[in-house]
């Protein structure tokens, strides 16, 4: 892991006060409420948390990318380098962001092939994408034989195939080398891995940390999938019905996760080297995106609720100066909650 040490030059995204908001025949739905958060330089943050939480809706916001009819409100700040002036990313025009979103931020989603155009070869989603950003195409098309290269491609045999003819880590792998062709300086991955088996997550996380440092990368993972992240990110955001309730370095969340909710993540992550009787899954309904209940959003699954928690909703509370989390009761979670005997929560 890197030295997390910072100041307010490492930043590279800063959110404030930021919401993505649907309305629904139901009523207004927030679907990111109320983030504050800094991401730094060179940094690999993960952002965690079950299936609807509001992980890809808070990632897109980076690139002011929610659909419509979502509305985005707040700020998110982009701070290039090279001392250029900073970026206000929601206040980007249609032909600025279409700049902003490949050279300065790229996006990898989970889908692979229905990222590609199944009747254009590989070779053609490079040369478009470098051809509709001004970019010299002879040029381009070396940088992109290297990145293959350092993903452990044949370049010939990929630029050269349909999307078909490639296998389902061969697809994810082309597509990370596309989102990097441009240089950015950000790569937002959006459940990159989900639909790979387990051996070929494995791999593309190995190659994530290798790409990291040799593209001088910050790279933000969202996933569900918290033990993924565990070898790549520096610091991991632990989301629950649409709230950030957790941020901390990867190991103070993994031996000292201080939000009730971060700590049945773990205790419900599959490992064959616990006891059965220590195994425990995260009990309880997710929470209706319309329908908001008083106090913390937790409270409905959460063993140490009380009558506060259910009518005060918790501020974030400095646990370290590099872990915070909103619970009243963080310093009672080891008593009331402890991780399991091998102190891991299930790496």
């Amino acid at each position: 892991m890197d030295d997390d040490t910072r100041d307010e030059s490492d930043v590279v995204f800063e959110m404030r006060n930021l919401e993505v908001t649907f309305g629904t025949n139901r009523g207004e739905s927030k679907v990111v409420r109320d983030v504050d958060l800094d991401i730094y330089r060179n940094e690999t943050l993960g952002i965690v948390g079950e299936s609807g939480s509001g992980k890809s809706m808070l990632s897109s916001t980076l690139l002011n990318a929610v659909v419509e009819p979502g509305q985005t409100s707040g700020e998110v700040t982009y701070y290039p380098p090279d001392d250029r002036e900073p970026i206000s990313v929601l206040d980007l025009s249609e032909k600025e962001l279409k700049k902003f979103r490949w050279e300065e931020v790229a996006m990898v989603f989970q889908g692979a092939m229905s990222s590609f155009n199944p009747v254009k070869r590989v070779r053609g989603h490079f040369e478009e994408t470098l051809e509709d950003h001004n970019r010299d195409i002879d040029a381009g098309m070396e940088r992109a034989r290297g990145i293959l290269e350092d993903l452990y491609l044949d370049p010939d045999r990929v630029l050269g195939s349909y999307p078909y003819e490639l296998s389902g880590g061969m697809k994810q792998r082309a597509l990370i080398a596309l989102s990097l062709v441009l240089e950015p300086e950000v790569l937002v991955m959006d459940e990159p891995t989900a639909a790979l088996d387990l051996l070929m997550q494995r791999s593309i996380v190995s190659l994530l940390r290798d790409l990291k440092e040799e593209y001088d990368l910050t790279i933000i993972f969202i996933t569900h999938d918290l033990p993924l992240l565990t070898k790549l990110a520096n610091r991991l955001v632990v989301m629950y019905a649409f709230d950030v309730v957790e941020i901390g370095e990867t190991e103070e969340i993994l031996y000292d996760a201080a939000h009730p909710y971060t700590r049945m993540l773990l205790q419900a992550t599959p490992d064959l080297n616990v006891p059965v009787d220590e195994m425990r899954s995260v009990e309880g309904n997710k929470p209706d995106p319309v329908i908001r209940i008083p106090g913390c959003s937790y409270h409905p699954r959460c063993p140490m609720a009380d009558e506060s928690c259910k009518r005060e909703e918790p501020p974030m509370a400095t646990r370290s100066p590099t872990h915070e989390t909103a619970c009243f009761y963080h310093d009672d979670v080891d008593e009331e909650m402890p991780l399991r005997s091998d102190g891991e929560g299930g790496q």
